[in-house]
């Protein structure tokens, strides 16, 4: 038997920032170029739309994406880990009472 050897496939590492859909993730890869004629750098992004088959994932998290073949029309990458959980933030009950008077 002999057996196809595959080349590496892409990965990389962004933040989640759409979770609305059911097992796909918006994430977006941020980088910075340098303007041609200024020398400032500037921000940019990518927007890549991953599956993530047991949505795990949520918004604000930072995940390693790898390269797929195409999922759907729109996805063409995979959710491998979630590196770090975004924090949680819950609202005080204080917050949410009335006031009465």
């Amino acid at each position: 038997m002999t057996s196809q050897v595959r080349g590496r496939r892409r990965t990389a590492v962004g933040v989640v920032t759409k979770d609305k859909m059911n097992k796909t993730r918006r994430v977006e890869l941020p980088f910075l170029v340098k303007h041609p004629r200024y020398g400032k750098y500037i921000k940019r992004r990518t927007i890549c739309y991953v599956h993530d088959e047991t949505n795990e994932s949520h918004v604000g998290d930072t995940v390693e994406i790898m390269e797929a073949r195409p999922i759907s029309k729109l996805k063409c990458w995979r959710l491998v880990r979630v590196v770090k959980k975004a924090p949680t933030q819950a609202a005080a009950p204080s917050e949410l009472e009335s006031p009465t008077a």
